[in-house]
């Protein structure tokens, strides 16, 4: 005869392991690095694994690059590695035509590591066949995460099968012995189900509130339609017009301002009609650029046949893309003017969208691990001749460089009122 006191902690253990699979899968889920997600937020504005777009292609990196932290230190601050003579990527700055690229310094050494995963064991898509399947009949991870959910329902159904099985062992036991039966306690009131399932709604549900918490009014990402069709890859890119003509305030005031219409005017009083590449929307729509600049006039008050201005102005109401909390202090001259920092730094590749998005969180972690990484470029600035005693340190060679931490970067009312 079975033991039923046996067979009870059997099918206990049993409905645990299936719970500490799921959770696990769930947290394994949650905690790997996934270096196609990271490749494709961080690096696929500029570069593709095989080809050569913005950047060069990736592949085959760590080739090109055998010291792995120098390759690290290049891809979280490459200005200080250019600064630091290193031939190789100095090579490679002249031969992109000193195209500045983006520092990530917040990046962990397991981002990276995940990223250069993915690119190292990256292979092109498989063709597909007519019924929309991999030629090479491989199933892709959305298959495998379908296989791995149905296998971890076919383990708790095996588990509440277990429970049953245990349930009629202890009924047939107890009859044998002549024990009275006793009434099974449903599943609502059983205190042990109800506190296990307490206890991991609220894990999973602190989990997911704790996430949207942090991620609140954070819009990574976010490309709003605006009024007129304004392509910055056009006008910052193939036309080299400097972002300071349009943005001036960024030079001298905290707002880098939207240029009026006036300063378009500057340019289109002439320029009637365009004549450039084909540009395209996200949506495959090609734009048409001549009737984006009749909206210019229209705008601006502007009888292009008459050459003359007819007092009939339309305010354009551009749809703003980068939002900070009223409770922080943000200047772009303090940045711009007296830290030399480049808009790409902050705004991503600017001269190559078309469609302006926020490529970075601008979250308070993200500026102040910046702050903690970014050197201070103390040459020809005189706005830094106040640190005097950081100028004596680096000729003695007492310190060798200064971070903008050093210099109260980090301190709260530096950025919060």
């Amino acid at each position: 005869m079975i033991d039923h006191r046996v067979q009870r902690p059997i099918a206990r253990g049993a409905l645990l392991s299936v719970l500490l699979i799921t959770l696990l899968s769930f947290g394994n889920k949650l905690t790997a690095q996934d270096g196609a997600k990271l490749f494709q937020d961080n690096c696929a504005t500029c570069h593709s694994v095989v080809k050569d777009l913005t950047g060069p292609k990736l592949q085959g990196i760590e080739d090109r690059v055998k010291d792995k932290k120098l390759l690290h230190e290049w891809i979280r601050n490459n200005q200080k590695v250019l600064a630091s003579g290193n031939k190789y990527f100095n090579d490679l700055f002249l031969q992109w035509n000193k195209t500045p690229m983006n520092v990530f310094p917040a990046m962990t050494d397991e981002e990276i590591e995940a990223i250069l995963k993915y690119v190292r064991e990256y292979k092109a898509p498989a063709p597909k066949t007519g019924d929309g399947a991999p030629a090479d009949g491989k199933m892709g991870s959305s298959d495998n995460a379908i296989l791995y959910g149905v296998l971890t329902l076919i383990l708790a159904v095996v588990a509440l099968v277990m429970l049953g099985v245990n349930s009629n062992l202890k009924k047939l036991a107890d009859d044998k012995d002549g024990i009275p039966a006793q009434e099974p306690i449903p599943f609502y009131r059983n205190k042990t189900y109800i506190a296990l399932i307490t206890v991991l709604l609220f894990v999973i549900g602190g989990f997911f509130v704790t996430k949207g918490m942090i991620g609140l009014d954070r819009r990574k990402g976010y490309e709003p339609v605006q009024p007129i069709y304004y392509s910055h890859k056009v006008h910052a890119g193939t036309n080299q017009i400097n972002c300071l003509y349009c943005h001036g305030g960024a030079m001298e005031s905290k707002q880098a301002s939207i240029p009026s219409v006036n300063v378009c005017m500057n340019c289109h009083m002439s320029i009637n009609e365009y004549t450039g590449d084909p540009i395209y929307k996200e949506d495959g729509t090609e734009v048409n650029g001549t009737a984006e600049i009749q909206k210019i006039y229209a705008a601006a008050g502007w009888d292009p046949a008459k050459k003359q201005y007819t007092g009939e102005e339309k305010p354009v109401e551009w749809v703003k893309i980068h939002n900070l909390p009223d409770h922080v202090f943000f200047s772009h001259a303090q940045h711009v003017k007296a830290g030399k920092v480049q808009c790409q730094t902050c705004h991503g590749e600017i001269n190559n969208m078309h469609e302006v998005k926020q490529v970075a969180e601008l979250s308070m972690g993200w500026c102040v691990n910046c702050h903690r990484e970014t050197k201070v470029d103390f040459v020809d600035n005189k706005f830094y001749s106040i640190y005097e005693k950081y100028h004596n340190e680096i000729k003695n060679k007492t310190r060798d460089s200064v971070t903008v931490s050093d210099i109260g970067g980090t301190e709260c009312q530096k950025c919060h009122y």
